[in-house]
C-alpha cells in the first residue's frame, strides 16, 4: 500500500513504527509525557501542512503549546485565540509567545487578490485585507508576486504581534515575570526561522554569547539571546 492510496492508514501505520522507535530510543518518553506539561513556548502559527513548529524548531512533544489558524491571523475578538493565550500565558507559565508567519502563504496571497475566495474564509482574511489596505503603496511597489506576498506576511507578524502586546494576560506577564513576546517568519525554502525584531525584542541587539532562555528537548535546544534565538544539537 503506497502513501498516496491511503495517506490515513499510512498516517497510522507510521504512528505505530514512530512510537516503538521513541519507547525504545528512551522508555521515559511517553510515561513522563503522560504525567503532565510545562512547555516554555507558546507558538502562534498558520495551518499550512509545511510549517509544523515542533518539528521545525527541532524540539519534542510537550515542549511548545500550539494554536495554529489560516494565515496565523491574531484577531482580539476571537476567543479561540484568546482562550489559547490565556491559558497558556496565565496557567502553564510559558516564558516565549511566538508569532510566525511564512514565505508561500496562500493566505497573504488570498489577501493580495481582488477576487473573493468565498465562504467562510473571505471574513477571516479580513484582518489581512486591513494590512493590505493601510500599506497599499509599499505592496503595490512591488513587482515580483512572491516578494510581495512575503513583505504582507511580514506586515501580517506586525500587525498580530501589535494585538499581543495589547492583550491584558500578555501585559501582566511581561510586568510581573518577563515574558517574551517574538515576531517571527519561517522560509519554507531554506527550513529556516527568521527573527523580524517585533514584540519585546524590538530593538535589542542580537548576542552571539552570554546567557539566555534555553528550551530543551531531548535531541536539541533552543536557546533565545535577546532579539534572536539559535538550536544546538545534543
Amino acid at each position: 500500500m503506497s502513501h498516496q492510496s491511503d495517506a490515513f492508514a499510512y498516517a497510522l501505520s507510521s504512528n505505530q513504527a514512530w512510537a516503538g522507535y521513541k519507547a525504545h530510543q528512551n522508555p521515559d518518553f511517553f510515561p513522563k509525557l503522560a504525567s503532565g506539561q510545562a512547555p516554555q513556548i507558546l507558538w502562534l502559527g498558520c495551518s499550512d501542512s509545511r510549517c509544523p513548529e515542533t518539528t521545525i524548531l527541532g524540539l519534542q512533544p510537550g515542549d511548545v503549546f500550539v494554536h495554529r489558524n489560516i494565515a496565523n491571523i491574531i484577531s482580539p475578538t476571537d476567543i479561540n485565540t484568546s482562550a489559547v493565550i490565556e491559558y497558556s500565558v496565565a496557567h502553564l507559565k510559558v516564558k516565549h509567545v511566538v508569532l510566525c508567519g511564512h514565505s508561500a502563504c496562500g493566505g497573504a496571497a488570498a489577501a493580495l487578490g481582488d477576487g473573493r475566495v468565498g465562504g467562510v474564509l473571505d471574513t477571516w482574511l479580513l484582518p489581512l485585507k486591513a494590512v493590505r489596505s493601510a500599506n497599499q503603496e509599499e505592496l503595490s511597489a512591488i513587482t515580483d508576486d512572491k516578494a510581495r506576498i512575503l513583505r504582507i506576511a511580514e506586515m501580517n507578524v506586525e500587525a498580530g504581534v501589535k494585538v499581543l502586546m495589547s492583550n491584558m494576560t500578555i501585559q501582566e506577564a511581561i510586568q510581573e515575570r518577563g515574558l517574551q513576546v517574538h515576531g517571527v517568519l519561517f522560509d519554507i525554502g531554506s527550513g529556516k526561522v527568521r527573527d523580524l525584531g517585533f514584540g519585546t525584542s524590538k530593538g535589542a541587539e542580537k548576542s552571539a554569547t552570554g546567557d539566555g532562555e534555553v528550551v530543551k528537548g531531548n535531541h536539541g535546544k533552543l536557546v533565545f539571546r535577546g532579539a534572536s534565538a539559535s538550536i544546538a544539537v545534543q
